[in-house]
């Protein structure tokens, strides 16, 4: 950012903190813990929380709309909102196996997980993550067997879809190696995985939960009606999905992106948001199970106007 607006940056958080403040004091007990909260993250340097964004969120979560309003899941959210996302036939078998740190719903016929699902919660301080693992290692619990050396030489990275760094930081080293089993790997452009991909993984581990207390992600490929292969039958998906999912004072709020494969890496994640409605058409998926149909109806059809 150039020097000369950093004066007005630095004017625009003191005004947005001395608004937030007066009507801090008029506020019930558990709200004003939760701005405590959110204020304190905004000293926090690597949860990258900015007063400005404190201001938003204290207006989108006690006084702005919400889909879903009085409305949320109520079965049991550890890793997975709403219940396990569900497969039409076209599918075939889809297994689902539970980690430490996220759940995945792998087929067998695709050679892939066709969705992940975890949970990341606020912590006081993020730890420093273990080392990372040096090797991604095939899945005993799948048929398909597919090993890391079915990406060799294939122009596609190993793409995680319950990523590294957040497991790591919430679940500890047990459940970070789990991330590198190749049930939780789908084939994914460099500039994808490194880019755009990474940058909305670093916002789900640090910035959002600093902000919400804690979010859910469902998260996984989008297949084209011929997709491409590569050893061992593993399909290339054409683009990825994400859904980030935060609920507050019986509030239900989602993102919902689809990105392709080709997504340059500086693209702007707004570019690519959309509907849990789309997503469910292009990946044949029913997400939310476990909300009443009115409430699914409307979540599901709602499209958020930024990304937060």
């Amino acid at each position: 950012m150039p020097r000369r607006f950093l004066p007005w940056l630095l004017a625009l958080n003191l005004f947005a903190g001395a608004g937030l403040g007066g009507w801090y004091v008029f506020q019930s007990e558990p709200r004003q813990r939760e701005v405590d909260r959110l204020v304190a993250n905004a000293f926090e340097r690597d949860k990258h929380v900015s007063f400005l964004e404190v201001v938003w969120d204290v207006w989108q979560l006690y006084y702005a709309d919400g889909a879903g309003t009085g409305k949320i899941a109520p079965g049991d959210k550890t890793l997975i909102y709403g219940g396990a996302p569900r497969a039409g036939e076209a599918a075939g078998t889809v297994r689902v196996l539970t980690n430490r740190g996220y759940a995945v719903g792998y087929s067998e016929a695709r050679a892939n997980p066709l969705w992940a699902a975890y949970r990341v919660a606020d912590l006081a301080r993020i730890p420093e993550a273990p080392k990372r693992p040096e090797k991604f290692e095939a899945d005993r619990r799948t048929a398909a067997r597919v090993g890391p050396e079915a990406y060799s030489g294939s122009g596609y990275d190993r793409g995680h879809l319950a990523p590294n760094y957040a497991i790591a930081t919430r679940y500890g080293a047990a459940a970070q190696r789990e991330t590198f089993l190749m049930s939780n790997i789908a084939p994914q452009r460099h500039a994808l995985n490194a880019g755009l991909w990474q940058e909305l993984e670093r916002r789900i581990a640090t910035n959002w939960p600093a902000r919400y207390g804690e979010v859910w992600v469902l998260t996984g490929p989008v297949f084209g009606p011929q997709p491409a292969k590569l050893k061992g039958g593993v399909e290339v998906p054409e683009a990825f999905f994400k859904i980030v999912i935060d609920e507050n004072e019986g509030r239900l709020r989602t993102l919902a992106f689809i990105v392709p494969q080709e997504t340059p890496a500086d693209a702007d994640p707004a570019r690519f948001l959309t509907t849990i409605a789309e997503i469910q058409r292009r990946t044949g998926l029913d997400f939310l199970a476990e909300l009443d149909d009115a409430a699914e109806q409307a979540v599901e059809a709602a499209r958020a106007e930024k990304v937060w």
